[in-house]
């Protein structure tokens, strides 16, 4: 690049450069707040653009002619470097100033003259050199971004977005590229050499993740551009979505808790020396937001999850917002019960936002379940039919009652919409509403009876398992009323459970089907043991407590009842004690009889059939006796 002959110095005074060319100067070119005094010979030889402008205003006279150089790119530094050239001073381009050095040689119409002029040597530098390197083309697109409408104009970015999408593409070790952790110590084959010695190792292949640490260099304008690019270009949704993952964990800070092990250490190809860009972390958000896929996978929803934490954070717009409760509910088979707690920011009392996972669910329930599933391999999802997906949003929803079923503040009403936002046929099971109850039962006490019954209403008493049931007919906290319902749904349960083992028979194949159900309920029964067992005893316990009340009462009144029979007996006794004297009178003589003989035994009142005939034999001889003792008195 340098001319023939000594190059010359500039050196500056303030903020005016000179040059020591050894005659004086005849234009002053002025850039922002900077001002050269420089040669018009030189400057004219060069740029097409100075020779117009001093053309044009060329002073009849001779004297110095002032240039005033509005929007030039890249400033005074910039221009200096364009003024060494034109004065023969050597330019050493790199990734760096490329794109600036190429937009300020476009501007000053640097392309005429000579052939070797600066746009030219840009142009061949930035075509033969940066497009084909991973690194350099990294750095070239990002010192594009001050001077990015200019340098879009000359399709700059366009050609590093469509090279840098071709290399992210395409395995890295099919152009030969060095690796940063080998070098050039590779042998053709692709094994490692060791002292020009052929190891026999080969070199490990890199992974789909390789990109990520060097693209997130890039602002959001660029990266979405290049993300735009490779997603025309065939790239892979998970790879995207990778991509999109990792930079926006890298600019939003809140995200670090919520990363899963899809993104793990950072791995990169090029090492830069230049800092991360500087961005907005709200319009970051929105516009990262439109870029990710609609795909399903636990890491992903995960990262939704905690996407839609931040944008609460950072007052996103609304359309930003409801987008990500969409997603999110799109997938919600896939969230954990720890990124669904999102924390209320608002002035709300309660602790966690229940109005936004209760329009999650709204989503979930009309969506089609048509969002296709990420791979396997890349984010560790299981497929499942939408049926289950739906049994597993109502176990997570039920955990979540539960969890923020302790919260003081959480008003009766909005558990109730909580719970009720699922459809009855979602639960095949009410043990997690009941223990979601009981929690805020146990935090609420000053609740009215009234608003006990209304949250109990959420619960289905015939969907309660046997364990749940006995809980809930000895806890106090119940009101007294769901108490007496659980009792009759268990009693019911029982029965089914008892006839359902009656009926089985006793063939050696296990039931199957439906019949298994009462089987099963009824081996829980006889297989329980500890508290209970003691509840059931308990029960047993009362009632036989209650029936002995009431036989004692019955007996106490029996005894009342003989108390004054036997009065009645004493008194008619006092009345009747003449009859034997009468009958000396008359000349009978009685018969003793056993009341005599033995008067503290009570006769049965039916006696036995030997007796019987004894009394009637004897009942004959004591007749003829009276009959024969009465003849000799008359």
């Amino acid at each position: 690049m340098a001319r023939a002959g000594k190059p010359c110095e500039f050196y500056c005074e303030g903020k005016h450069w000179y040059c020591n060319a050894g005659l004086p100067s005849d234009v002053t070119v002025e850039v922002e707040d900077a001002v050269f005094h420089l040669h018009k010979f030189p400057l004219m030889s060069k740029c097409g653009k100075i020779e117009k402008i001093l053309e044009e205003s060329q002073d009849k006279d001779g004297g110095i002619s002032n240039i005033e150089l509005k929007g030039f790119p890249g400033g005074p530094d910039v221009f200096l470097v364009v003024a060494k050239f034109c004065y023969g001073s050597r330019v050493e381009l790199t990734a760096k100033n490329i794109v600036i050095t190429y937009c300020a040689a476009d501007f000053l119409e640097m392309s005429e003259y000579e052939e070797d002029n600066l746009l030219a040597k840009a142009e061949q530098f930035f075509h033969k050199t940066v497009l084909h390197n991973w690194k350099e083309c990294i750095l070239c697109l990002q010192s594009s971004e001050l001077i990015i409408e200019r340098a879009e104009k000359l399709e700059i970015v366009s050609k590093c977005v469509n090279a840098i999408s071709t290399m992210a593409c395409t395995d890295p070790s099919l152009f030969g590229w060095p690796m940063k952790m080998y070098g050039s110590l590779q042998s053709p084959g692709g094994s490692i050499l060791w002292n020009g010695i052929n190891t026999g190792a080969k070199i490990r292949s890199f992974e789909s993740d390789w990109w990520f640490e060097d693209v997130s260099y890039l602002n959001i304008y660029l990266f979405e551009k290049l993300v735009q690019t490779m997603k025309g270009r065939g790239m892979r949704s998970e790879n995207l979505a990778g991509a999109i993952m990792y930079y926006a964990r890298k600019y939003l800070p809140g995200l670090g808790r919520w990363q899963g092990g899809q993104v793990g250490k950072a791995r990169t190809v090029a090492s830069f020396s230049m800092t991360p860009a500087a961005v907005d972390q709200r319009v970051l958000l929105e516009r990262i937001e439109k870029l990710l896929p609609d795909k399903k996978g636990k890491s992903f929803c995960r990262f939704l999850l905690g996407l839609l934490r931040v944008a609460m954070i950072l007052g996103v717009s609304q359309s930003c917002q409801e987008s990500l409760e969409r997603r999110i509910g799109l997938q919600l088979e896939f969230a954990s019960l720890d990124s669904l707690l999102i924390p209320n920011y608002s002035d709300s009392d309660t602790l966690y936002n229940t109005d936004c996972v209760e329009r999650i669910i709204q989503h979930f329930l009309s969506s089609e379940q048509s969002v296709a599933l990420f791979s396997p391999s890349s984010f560790d999802i299981e497929t499942s039919p939408s049926s289950g997906a739906l049994r597993k949003v109502s176990k997570l929803i039920d955990n979540y009652i539960a969890e923020i079923a302790s919260d003081v503040n959480l008003k009766p009403e909005k558990l109730r919409s909580l719970a009720e936002a699922l459809p009855e046929s979602s639960r095949s099971l009410h043990d997690g509403l009941y223990r979601a109850v009981d929690i805020y039962f146990k935090e609420h006490p000053w609740l009215s009876v009234n608003q006990k019954e209304q949250v109990c209403n959420i619960i289905d008493y015939k969907k309660l398992s046997i364990d749940a049931c006995a809980h809930a007919s000895q806890n106090e906290r119940l009101p007294l009323r769901v108490v007496l319902q659980v009792l009759f749904f268990e009693q019911l349960q029982l029965r089914t459970a008892l006839a359902g083992c009656l009926h089985v028979d006793d063939s050696e194949s296990a039931p199957t089907g439906p019949d298994a159900a009462p089987i099963e309920m009824a081996n829980q029964i006889v297989q329980r043991d500890g508290w209970v067992t003691v509840v059931r005893e308990n029960q047993v316990l009362k009632v036989d407590l209650e029936k002995m009340r009431s036989r004692v009462a019955e007996l106490e009144q029996e005894f009342g009842k003989i108390k004054q029979e036997m009065q009645k007996v004493a008194k008619s006794h006092s009345s009747l004690s003449s009859p034997r004297l009468m009958a000396r009178r008359i000349g009978c003589k009685l018969l003793p009889r056993a009341s005599d003989t033995q008067p503290d035994v009570i006769e049965s009142v039916n006696p036995s059939p030997r007796a019987s005939i004894d009394q009637g034999h004897h009942s004959q001889r004591s007749s003829h006796r009276k009959s024969f003792s009465i003849l000799p008195i008359l």
